[in-house]
């Protein structure tokens, strides 16, 4: 194989699994070991650089990055599956903790620059408003709703995220000068464009229509049929107060993990989730499967609706047919029917949850932007350039219903195309990554982190007393956890950011290091292709995802080669090392964001619009 290339920005990267797995690519280690140190204003600055809305991803993040953590994989288990870092729930202790952070932020711009529309107030057009106000553009959010927030304030109940938090976090953005439109619903995007008055437009108008379910009976009941994602609307909005005494909830995602759990404190006494797949394959996220049947509501899988039953125009029920789900021998599932006879269920109301999709009605199909077939806005899927050129789209609104993490990546690079397409530069050029390895030595067996591998397992985030949340939609569920069990959580972190870098031409091959390793992943052997070496190493390399670290040639033509997958970074092959051959370096990688780092100061200038020439550059 050829030797590996530690140079290559995305290589330690992607050993980092958590960061590599954030779609926004928060720095997770960093932030984690500043809460350790009870840093807590500079653990949330870190993630509010990357994520920008660190209290609230703290507690509603779909965690891409705990399913990636390295924790899972190496934790040895007595029968229970191992769990990776609380990274969710760290996130939220820099945020309940940090304190006022506010002379931390960057100044307000005075307003002066190109003019960028962005439409819809949700995380995506709140990350390009954070990112480009401070640079001086004119950044100005239309917003139907009275406060910003997008979904973020209207489909996610009060009990998991309180309001105050989303005040708190929107208003670090709109104070950097950007203007708020609030009650504002852009009708026609052909009228925004034509008037002149904006130089970019951005769309993160989300998903905002949900999914409807044509069976028989719909129609006669439809008084008591909800649609998920606007009942829950409501409900935030307090024009709903109260539902039927048994609701049935169709769909397996977490806007219906909300639904149930909003219909159980709105006085509903029999709540159930029916899905037509299987549970494991539900799109809900196991903690929030987890979170509803803790409060006692069943999921009852592989039933598939076939009618609403109604009397004189009340719903009074709905009857589901019994499948399962079989393979083909490509893997492909079907659901098909036992046999068995179709069951009842009475009901009061339902709440239909079976997904979303966007809708563009404003948006005239002669405005010069293509939609797909299945009525998307034609994108180049790197920088979320339309094809009008000065129309970006992020998050849902982008490639459909994803979550906040994701919009919030939109929102950055959209922000960056949109920094380079205003100062005449080729969008598609994307800039490079700030990386930076330092060694971590503090002396001979000294290393300025706290390498200690801890061995407790994941702790459990406390609860309010079920009595106190069962009755009140207002009252936040989880607690959070205080200073103390933070820190205990945060010592579990591996600190897989910090690398183990190999200096061949040092290595007189005493496989020191080959014998305390406590994982087995340092091998020197002979070279020879990837297939090859990883059924060689001391204990083979499992995981092909993952890249070899292989070194040049040693001193006796072997190599060294190291299973990156199971390391943890412990730092005993440095420790162990009699001539430094092996040092600890910590990695940092910090994406480009908009601003004068993104543009290439050399590229040379697009001539400007009359009417953006006349005002002032950004």
């Amino acid at each position: 194989m050829q030797a590996t290339n530690i140079a290559d920005p995305a290589y330690f990267h992607k050993v980092v699994d958590c960061q590599w797995a954030c779609p926004a690519h928060t720095p997770v280690p960093e932030y984690i070991r500043l809460i350790a140190a009870g840093r807590y204003a500079d653990a949330y600055m870190v993630n509010w650089v990357s994520n920008v809305f660190p209290g609230i991803l703290g507690r509603t993040c779909d965690r891409p990055c705990e399913p990636a953590c390295r924790r899972s994989r190496v934790e040895e288990s007595n029968g229970d599956k191992p769990e990776p870092v609380a990274i969710c729930r760290l996130k939220r202790v820099a945020a309940d903790h940090k304190g006022d952070v506010r002379a931390r932020m960057p100044a307000a711009s005075g307003r002066k620059g190109k003019r960028v529309a962005c439409i819809g107030a949700g995380p995506a057009s709140l990350a390009v408003a954070r990112d480009l106000a401070p640079l001086g553009y004119a950044v100005t959010v239309f917003d139907a709703e009275a406060k910003a927030g997008g979904f973020m304030r209207t489909q996610i109940p009060r009990f998991r995220l309180p309001e105050s938090v989303i005040d708190e976090e929107t208003g670090y953005i709109l104070d950097l000068g950007v203007e708020f439109r609030a009650g504002e619903r852009v009708d026609s995007m052909k009228q925004l464009l034509d008037g002149g008055a904006w130089d970019a437009v951005f769309v993160g108008c989300g998903a905002p229509r949900g999914r409807d379910l044509q069976l028989p009976g719909r129609s006669e009941a439809a008084a008591n049929i909800h649609i998920g994602i606007d009942w829950l609307a409501s409900v935030s909005f307090g024009h709903i107060e109260r539902i039927g005494a048994r609701v049935i909830v169709l769909g397996g995602g977490n806007t219906a993990m909300d639904c149930c759990r909003s219909a159980r404190r709105l006085g509903a006494r029999d709540v159930k989730v029916i899905v037509r797949s299987g549970f494991d394959e539900m799109k809900a996220s196991p903690w929030e499967k987890e979170d509803a049947q803790h409060e006692g509501i069943p999921i009852l899988n592989f039933h598939v609706p076939k009618a609403f039953l109604h009397e004189a125009g009340r719903l009074v029920g709905m009857t589901f047919e019994i499948v399962e789900a079989r393979y083909d021998e490509q893997g492909r599932r079907s659901l098909v029917p036992t046999g068995a006879p179709d069951v009842t269920f009475e009901c009061d109301d339902v709440l239909v949850a079976v997904g979303q999709e966007n809708a563009f009605p404003w948006i005239e199909r002669d405005s010069g932007i293509e939609f797909d077939r299945h009525g998307l806005p034609v994108l180049d899927a790197a920088t979320l350039q339309s094809t009008r050129p000065e129309v970006f789209f992020g998050g849902d609104a982008a490639f459909g219903p994803k979550n906040i993490i994701t919009a919030v990546a939109h929102g950055h690079e959209a922000a960056v195309s949109i920094d380079r397409f205003l100062h005449g530069e080729d969008v598609r050029q994307r800039p490079a990554p700030h990386v930076n390895l330092m060694s971590q030595k503090m002396g001979i067996h000294e290393w300025s982190y706290d390498n200690a591998i801890s061995n407790d397992l994941r702790f459990k985030v406390p609860w309010a007393p079920a009595e106190t949340t069962l009755s009140n939609i207002a009252v936040e569920v989880e607690l959070g956890f205080d200073a103390a069990t933070a820190f205990k959580e945060a010592e579990r972190c591996l600190n897989c950011d910090v690398q183990t870098v190999f200096a061949a031409p040092a290595c007189i091959e005493c496989d020191a290091c080959v014998d305390i390793c406590p994982m087995d992943c340092i091998t020197f052997t002979a070279d020879g292709d990837e297939a090859d070496l990883r059924g060689r190493l001391s204990a083979p390399a499992l995981n092909p995802a993952q890249a070899l670290y292989v070194s040049p040639a040693v001193k006796t033509g072997r190599v060294m080669v190291k299973d990156e997958d199971v390391c943890l970074h412990c730092g005993l092959c440095a420790e162990r090392c009699p001539t430094g051959a092996w040092d600890m370096q910590k990695f940092l990688i910090l994406p480009t964001q908009a601003g004068p780092a993104c543009r290439d100061p050399k590229a040379p200038r697009r001539r400007k619009p009359a009417r953006v020439a006349a005002g002032v550059a950004a």
